[in-house]
This record gives C-alpha cells, sequence and structure tokens, in this order.
C-alpha cells in the first residue's frame, strides 16, 4: 500500500486540477503517477515541465492551453504565493444609492489585495465598486463552491454576473467566452500588481473619456454621451 498523500501535496492537486478545464483530479492523478508516482515528492513535482504534462496519458491535455498548463505546473510546485482571507484589507457595504453612475470591476487573486490570479484557478474576486472620484472594495466572493464541479468556468463567471468588468493576469479562450456571453468585459494583466492601483488607471479614464460601452455601464444614455465626447474632443 502507498503512502497517503500530504495535505500540502493533496492541495497543491486540487488546485492543479482547477486550473486545467475539463480535467478531473482523478485525471489529474493518473497523470501523476505515470510521472512521478504517487504519493508524489515535493522534489519531483518540482522537476515536472510543461511538455511532460501535455505528453502524458495519451496526451489527456492535448487541447489545454499552454497558459492553463502553465497555471496548473505552478500549483503543482507550490508557487501560487496563495493568500489567505486575513491578508485582505476590510470590505466596505454599497448600496444601490452610494455610488450612483459608477460600474462594479471584479479582479481575479491570489494574494492579498493583488491582481495575480488566473481565472480558472484564482481563490477569490475582489470586487470594487468604481466611480470618478472613489474606489470601494465591496466584497471578495470565494471560487471554492461545490458547483463549481459541473462547469468551473460557467461558474465562475457566475459569480461575477453583476460586473461589468473583469481584471486578471491571464485566462483562456474558452473561459472568456463565457465571460463576454454575459456582458463582462475581461481585461488581461500579465504583469500583475496591486489591484487597487490597476483599478484606479480604470478609475483615470472614467473622470475624463470613458470609451462608449463604458459610458453606457455607467448607466449614461445616448445623448449625455455624446454631449460629453464632443466636450471632451474641444
Amino acid at each position: 500500500m502507498s503512502d497517503p498523500i500530504s495535505r500540502e501535496i493533496a492541495l497543491r492537486i486540487a488546485l492543479a486540477a482547477q486550473a486545467l478545464p475539463g480535467i478531473e483530479t482523478v485525471q489529474l492523478l493518473k497523470v501523476l503517477d505515470e510521472l512521478v508516482g504517487l504519493p508524489p515528492a515535493p522534489e519531483a513535482l518540482a522537476k515536472l515541465t510543461v511538455k511532460q504534462l501535455k505528453t502524458a496519458s495519451d496526451a489527456l491535455f492535448e487541447s489545454v492551453s499552454t497558459g492553463d498548463l502553465k497555471q496548473a505546473l505552478a500549483c503543482l510546485k507550490g508557487d501560487t504565493g496563495i493568500g489567505t482571507e486575513s491578508d485582505l484589507p476590510d470590505v466596505q457595504p454599497c448600496d444601490d444609492f452610494d455610488m450612483p453612475g459608477s460600474i462594479r470591476v471584479a479582479c481575479a487573486s491570489d494574494t492579498a489585495e493583488e491582481l495575480d490570479g488566473h481565472f480558472g484557478s484564482c481563490p477569490r474576486f475582489l470586487i470594487y465598486q468604481v466611480d470618478a472620484s472613489e474606489i470601494r472594495l465591496i466584497d471578495v466572493r470565494a471560487t471554492d463552491g461545490p458547483e463549481a464541479r459541473d462547469d468551473k468556468n460557467a461558474y465562475r463567471a457566475g459569480l461575477i454576473s453583476d460586473c461589468q468588468v473583469l481584471f486578471v493576469a491571464s485566462i483562456g479562450g474558452p473561459a472568456a467566452a463565457k465571460v463576454i456571453k454575459i456582458g463582462i468585459h475581461p481585461i488581461k494583466h500579465p504583469g500583475g500588481g496591486n489591484a487597487r492601483e490597476r483599478v484606479a488607471d480604470l478609475q483615470a479614464v472614467l473622470a475624463t473619456a470613458p470609451s462608449p460601452w463604458l459610458a453606457k455601464a455607467m448607466g449614461q444614455d445616448e445623448e449625455s454621451r455624446v454631449r460629453f465626447e464632443r466636450s471632451a474632443e474641444s
């Protein structure tokens, strides 16, 4: 009988499986058994490559994007730097009348208030309410609900369906399509950075010359948007 998998390694494997669209944890375990044996030693996981995953187990991951494989590999190696809820700043509630003309922005996050998450594997979304003068963190939404087992990308898109903008470090094509389908505009920030600072960059656009889709999200009617654009051009 093989030794049991440690709690830390089990968590790494679970997070890696979340990063791989359409792949179950049991399938990933089969691949790991093939490549490094079970239970997988940290030293063996550290030597795994994307190429090995891509070609293992009759090319099970052949259709998985390289970005998703890299994220899964980072999880397996313990390189995600995932923080805890205690690292996060306080949430400030916001009702429908607090910030008229504002938009809602979701940020995929692994660590504290950093924009460092991959859409399919981040443990949380930071939700900001933003207008031309204020940025407010109004919610932190965990992504580990049991409903995610059926369709991870659809479940995560549903978690942020009340947002107009999504900031991510990376996102795969199928996931981006689901997000766009429900009216959310995804924006990639591969370099990451502080989530509030990235949102502040968007806030500066809101305060000066928002694009038509942003102006519409802010609740400006067509006549107001045209008048705004003309004044910005003069």
